[in-house]
């Protein structure tokens, strides 16, 4: 059962989903990209996204192992054999991540003193978890060939988010040079789970002159979960009537749930007619859980010195055990699970992005036009670049560079081609290409081309697309 859990533990992390939006950041000609930067150069005056269809992003991966390390077919080694290699292979700061992001409605317009508006409702799931190396040998393996390894708690690192987020946003060019802008959000939390403050170890040593060979010791064990939004849907039968689920989630989505509030901001600078610099910082905010709060912990110290494995003999056509209720009920009395209710805060995972780009190449439009005293963000039909970003986790900052090619073929397509090194691998190729047929505008990106011939082989992978309109 254990080895099945540890199996299981590897297919729902390799399949994971981060959060980094490198094709989409500094991509003037789609209206989502005022998400990533706020501060970003819009060449448009309004736009409308195509409800639920205008931003679907997914993201995510494992930086420590993929589907085809554990689920190759191999004539020379099995699956048993490559689980324990990919074990002893991790370090417990690899991580599995998986993010979800889909828009419900967007909409923008430029007001007449040049100020551009945007505003909208995105839904959003993000969860990382943490690899736990000590208990996943302890899983695998056993504690046989491990005396006097003190296995560590503290390995057990996890957190998730299912969220709903209205925001508001204004944008300014306030000189020839410099474009300004702004976001505040407002988050409705459906629910979340976090357990990253854990602590303690087990180790397993030589008894010194016993009748029993071992001691198993859990020593200042304290194992803390926190949730909120979940005891509902697990504890109330009314809750969990056929459609209710839907409808409770709904209400908490839209403003039922726990709330919190956070700001984007974000700033582009035109250096001269070729260079062009801008940088952003997202999600600078926190959620404050304080309804359907239920927390859970588990605290304190045991010694196990041994099994009795002598039982009493049958009573009454059956046999019982009393010695392993007695030992369930000392367990319990030295290490209490105890249920909390006390309310709790959690920061949302800060996310900053810089980008420098180099513009040449015609512009299009009129041949002889100065296109950048416009101030329309036209300096020339390509530009290289480089990108980059780091967002906020519980153990330690995760970071990406992005190198970066961009060319507009004509005025309705344009594309972008980048190269990120980052926390998953250093060969993540990506394709964008955007176009604008009339007033619709339509766009689509995807990472890790390099692994669509074997995508089991990639170790992160992202899609993004959308449909608006603009005027």
């Amino acid at each position: 059962m254990i080895r099945f859990l540890v199996i299981s533990f590897f297919l729902t992390g390799v399949l994971g989903f981060s959060q980094n939006k490198q094709l989409l950041y500094g991509m003037t000609e789609v209206p989502q990209s005022l998400l990533v930067n706020p501060g970003g150069i819009v060449p448009y005056d309004k736009h409308y996204g195509i409800p639920f269809f205008s931003h679907l992003h997914l993201n995510g991966g494992s930086s420590g192992v993929t589907v085809y390390d554990i689920f190759q077919t191999s004539a020379t080694t099995d699956i048993n054999a490559r689980i324990t290699s990919a074990i002893f292979s991790m370090k417990n700061t690899d991580f599995f991540t998986v993010t979800q992001q889909l828009e419900i409605i967007n909409f923008g317009w430029r007001n007449q003193s040049d100020y551009y508006f945007s505003a909208g409702i995105y839904q959003e799931f993000d969860m990382i978890t943490y690899f736990p190396r000590d208990l996943a040998i302890l899983g695998w393996e056993g504690n046989r060939d491990y005396i006097d390894y003190e296995f560590d708690l503290s390995e057990l690192n996890s957190s998730g988010d299912f969220l709903t987020v209205f925001h508001f946003g204004a944008n300014k060019k306030l000189t020839d040079k410099l474009t300004v802008g702004a976001r505040f959000k407002l988050y409705s939390s459906v629910f979340n789970f976090r357990s990253t403050t854990n602590q303690g170890t087990f180790v397993t040593r030589l008894s010194d002159g016993t009748v029993n060979i071992y001691d198993h010791l859990l020593q200042n064990a304290d194992v803390q979960v926190q949730t909120s939004g979940i005891a509902p849907l697990i504890d109330n039968d009314n809750v969990n009537a056929p459609g209710n689920v839907v409808n409770h989630a709904l209400g908490r989505a839209f403003l039922g749930g726990n709330l919190g509030v956070g700001l984007d901001v974000g700033a582009t600078y035109e250096i001269n007619k070729n260079w062009l610099a801008s940088a952003s910082i997202l999600d600078f905010g926190a959620v404050f859980h304080t309804k359907d709060v239920e927390n859970y912990r588990a605290h304190g110290s045991y010694n196990l010195t041994g099994i009795n494995l002598i039982f009493p003999p049958l009573q009454d056509g059956e046999q019982t055990f009393p010695y392993y209720q007695n030992l369930e009920d000392e367990i319990k009395e030295s290490v209490p699970v105890d249920t909390l209710y006390n309310s709790y805060t959690v920061m949302r995972p800060l996310k900053l992005n810089a980008g420098l780009q180099y513009h040449f190449g015609r512009s299009f439009g009129s041949q002889d036009c100065d296109c950048y005293s416009m101030g329309k963000g036209d300096f020339g039909s390509q530009s290289i670049g480089v990108q980059l970003y780091s967002i906020f986790r519980p153990k330690a900052p995760q970071y990406a560079a992005t190198l970066f090619y961009y060319r507009r073929f004509a005025e309705f397509l344009a594309g972008k081609i980048t190269y990120t090194a980052d926390n998953y691998s250093f060969d993540n190729i990506g394709l964008m290409a955007v176009g604008d047929f009339g007033k619709f505008n339509v766009y689509m990106g995807f990472d890790n081309i390099l692994r669509y011939g074997n995508l089991a082989k990639a170790n992160s992978l992202s899609l993004q697309l959308g449909f608006n309109l603009k005027y």
